[in-house]
């Protein structure tokens, strides 16, 4: 057994996770699509914005917390969507949910999850929200927008960057497809198609998607819903944009890890774009490459109201279940805590974007 306390940063969970899991699932979650340029440039942009300190500043006591739709949040941290937790730990996105409300970390849960939205929510002890593809059938999709309502969701979170899937070699390779014992649990309907057949990630789950949305299909799962509905998925300042103008209570600015269009501009260099665009209206986060709480300092500064961390948070399910994860979770918190202080910024408002060098 990994004694957890010697993890000193999310990194190094990569690997001892690697070590537990079959090939499958590892490539599964760690792809990205064609020649995975845009996972590591999401990882580098981060990177190459450098910090410039404030000295003498008095950041004894640090005040990290923000608000997003009316609760407050003990840091600018949520867990970003990420699907097939039981592909990681027995137990899947229970024990994630579990681990998050440990930390106060809100969870966002996907919509191809292996345990269904009201298992998590009966667990759940931090905000829960959820994340949606429109489907062909966009009957199922408002009806399941609204069992999300009714589990107690706190938000929920339309996936705009998927018309099709894009093409992740790895999976092709490895003849990727839902594992024989397990469920996408939210979508699964009598006599249709499951993700047990086919080839890689289009063949296996591109019944989950349809390449004919518009914003009116936005609009329509807006229109199903009293929740805060945000659209995830945006890398241009127009289309922030016209996302508010569609409904949009938030906007993520999000490449899906690098998985879609293999070339996308990184998140950290997007991000500018759309926090100007946006202007305050509505709350911006971004996902993409967090891997320090330094990174997590230089969102905020760049305007993001909070960020999403994906990946490391199933290597740490896979590591150790709900300990792996708020281990995970901790040293995020605590390296944001520290970046703030030695950044000379005692709480959120301070994190402004001089901070951040321009070249």
């Amino acid at each position: 057994m990994t004694n957890l306390s010697d993890i000193l940063n999310v990194e190094a969970f990569e690997g001892l996770a690697q070590s537990r899991l079959d090939r499958v699932a590892v490539d599964y979650f760690r792809s990205g699509s064609w020649g995975e340029h845009t996972v590591a440039e999401n990882l580098a942009a981060w990177q190459r914005l450098w910090l410039r300190p404030r000295c003498l500043v008095n950041v004894s006591q640090r005040d990290p917390s923000v608000s997003l739709f009316g609760d407050r949040m003990p840091s600018p941290l949520l867990i970003a969507p990420t699907a097939l937790h039981k592909m990681a730990h027995p137990e899947g996105e229970v024990a994630t949910a579990k681990a998050a409300g440990a930390c106060g970390v809100p969870m966002v849960l996907s919509s191809l999850s292996t345990c269904t939205v009201e298992e998590v929510a009966k667990v759940a002890t931090s905000p829960l929200w959820m994340q949606l593809y429109i489907s062909q059938d966009r009957g199922f999709t408002r009806s399941l927008a609204q069992r999300v309502e009714a589990a107690g969701c706190k938000a929920i979170m339309v996936t705009v960057d998927a018309p099709v899937w894009g093409v992740r070699e790895r999976d092709i390779h490895n003849g990727f497809r839902v594992p024989d014992g397990l469920h996408i649990a939210n979508l699964e309907r009598p006599g249709l198609p499951t993700g047990h057949s086919g080839s890689g990630i289009g063949a296996t789950l591109g019944w989950t998607i349809d390449a004919s949305l518009t914003w009116k299909d936005f609009e329509m799962v807006c229109s199903a819903v009293k929740l805060p509905v945000l659209v995830k998925g945006i890398l241009r300042g127009d289309d922030a944009i016209k996302a508010m103008d569609h409904g949009a209570q938030g906007v993520v600015v999000s490449n899906h890890g690098g998985r879609q269009l293999d070339g996308s501009i990184a998140t950290a260099s997007a991000l500018p774009d759309v926090v100007q665009s946006v202007s305050g209206r509505v709350p911006v986060l971004v996902d993409g490459g967090i891997r320090r709480g330094a990174d997590m300092l230089r969102a905020v500064a760049l305007g993001a109201r909070a960020v999403l961390v994906g990946r490391p948070v199933l290597w740490g399910l896979a590591t150790a279940g709900q300990p792996g994860v708020e281990r995970v979770l901790q040293l995020l918190l605590e390296e944001f805590s520290l970046s703030m202080a030695l950044a000379g910024c005692p709480d959120i408002r301070s994190i402004t974007s001089d901070l951040i060098a321009r070249a």
